[in-house]
């Protein structure tokens, strides 16, 4: 069974949805985390999908496979009633006399932050998709142009040592490998087997009918 743990601010369902369709491994094992690379060290997941840079992985990249998928615009949380949700895209100009409560990746000190913007106090720099996801009702969030502060990637990350055909699978299809294309030979499964193969995760496939019986008695030979 492969098991992936993915940063939080990451959507990866449809890679999941595709994986169970397109390939027969198993059961995919699924962990929401605000560190999968903790969760990948210490062997709890096989596969972790996280936020880069990382200085962890820099200082140890001889043990892992790294590959990137996408990058994350950075962006800006603001107090809901601030002026500044007026722009598109705010600038360090733009913000200049304003409290910063943080600025970087780190997913419990971005959720920290966000409690104190939602309370109208100040400002916050992190990951646009990160902010999205943790913001309140109270908090607007916007693009974030500035030379210092870098866009971040999502990369899938997995040890060497641990290398396999399911997780090669599950990488092709996060690159966005097609089911005609997949290296595993699956038979392409109709609407219904996809239904019934969804019920039985979720435990309610119907129990089967008995077939009739046939009244009357049998004649003789």
């Amino acid at each position: 069974m492969l098991t992936l743990s993915f940063v939080t601010g990451t959507e990866p369902g449809k890679w999941f949805e595709r994986f169970r369709e397109r390939t027969s491994h198993g059961e995919l094992r699924t962990l929401d985390s605000e560190d999968p690379l903790t969760e990948l060290v210490d062997a709890r997941a096989s596969l972790a999908l996280l936020r880069l840079p990382d200085a962890r992985l820099a200082a140890d990249n001889d043990a892992f496979h790294v590959v990137t998928l996408y990058e994350e615009s950075p962006g800006i949380a603001l107090p809901k009633d601030s002026e500044l949700t007026l722009l598109d895209t705010v600038t360090p100009e733009d913000i200049a006399g304003e409290i910063l409560n943080y600025s970087g990746a780190e997913v419990a000190k971005v959720r920290e932050g966000l409690q104190v913007v939602a309370a109208n106090v100040g400002v916050l720099i992190a990951p646009r998709p990160l902010i999205k996801v943790l913001s309140r009702k109270q908090i607007e969030h916007r693009d974030y142009l500035a030379d210092d502060v870098p866009p971040t990637s999502i990369a899938l990350v997995w040890r060497k040592d641990d290398d396999n055909e399911a997780i090669q699978d599950f990488v092709g299809i996060a690159k966005g490998r097609t089911a005609n294309s997949s290296r595993q030979a699956t038979p392409k499964r109709s609407a219904r087997e996809k239904t019934l193969a969804k019920q039985q995760r979720r435990g309610q496939v119907p129990a089967k009918k008995k077939a009739p019986t046939r009244g009357g008695r049998r004649g003789r030979r």
